[in-house]
């Protein structure tokens, strides 16, 4: 009777609720799920695929969105996370120092009769995928037919690796992939941020590219339309390097 009411207890602790399913890592909430753009820029760091686009909005969006608080040496910062997509499969969200190199911490949301959780590790060079266990709290996630919305903390973050403030410095990647089970795999990048400041909203709004304007947008006038004769019609004499 003791072991069952143990097994009960650890039952009821793991699995928050029947739709959500994680590993030991991972502690889960049951507060609601509602991700919009507002606070963009302002509240809260925001990247998406196609631009602008609106969570659950009628288009196939994929939106993250990130809020730091200030970083705490040598764990990094607390991160709180917004992430939102139309898919079948999962979505995630992933954090690295440099996307060309080393690798990834990516944190996935996917639907397999219900919603899921994941944290992997994404390679950078082969794009292999391997499991992580990296700590995630306060997880909480919907599945309303194929559209995915979840929101997470991750209590210390540093991509740098470093005892710096630069532990709020990453490029944020979003992507998509199918699931076999709760098992993830074929992740496609939609987006890569660069480097960004996750501690400031507006870190990914400041950069504009615009064209440099162009030194004579018109042909020059010809000075003489007729050939300029030649002073020297004989090869100039040769400059002597060894004189």
């Amino acid at each position: 009777m003791a072991r069952g009411l143990t097994l009960l207890v650890a039952a009821l602790v793991f699995y928050v609720t029947p739709s959500v399913q994680g590993t030991s890592h991972l502690s889960f909430s049951n507060a609601s799920v509602d991700i919009t753009r507002s606070g963009c820029g302002v509240d809260k760091l925001c990247v998406e695929n196609p631009d602008d686009c609106a969570p659950n909005g009628p288009d196939r969006c994929l939106f993250g969105s990130v809020v730091a608080a200030a970083p705490v040496a040598p764990n990094g910062a607390m991160l709180s996370i917004e992430l939102s997509g139309g898919v079948v499969g999962f979505i995630a969200l992933g954090l690295t120092a440099n996307a060309s190199e080393g690798t990834t911490m990516l944190f996935v949301c996917g639907n397999a009769n219900g919603f899921f959780f994941r944290t992997m590790t994404l390679n950078n060079t082969d794009a292999a995928l391997t499991v992580n266990e990296e700590q995630v709290s306060d997880i909480r996630g919907t599945v309303n037919g194929t559209q995915i919305d979840c929101e997470f903390n991750i209590p210390s973050v540093n991509t740098t690796r470093s005892r710096s403030s630069e532990a709020t410095t990453s490029s944020i990647i979003l992507g998509r992939g199918l699931v076999n089970g709760m098992a993830v795999n074929n992740f496609i990048e939609f987006l890569n941020s660069g480097p960004l400041n996750l501690a400031d909203p507006a870190s990914n709004l400041i950069r504009t590219t615009t064209a440099a304007p162009s030194v004579n947008a018109t042909a020059a006038p010809s000075v003489n339309a007729t050939a300029a004769p030649s002073v020297n019609a004989t090869a100039a004499p040769s400059l002597c390097c060894s004189c």
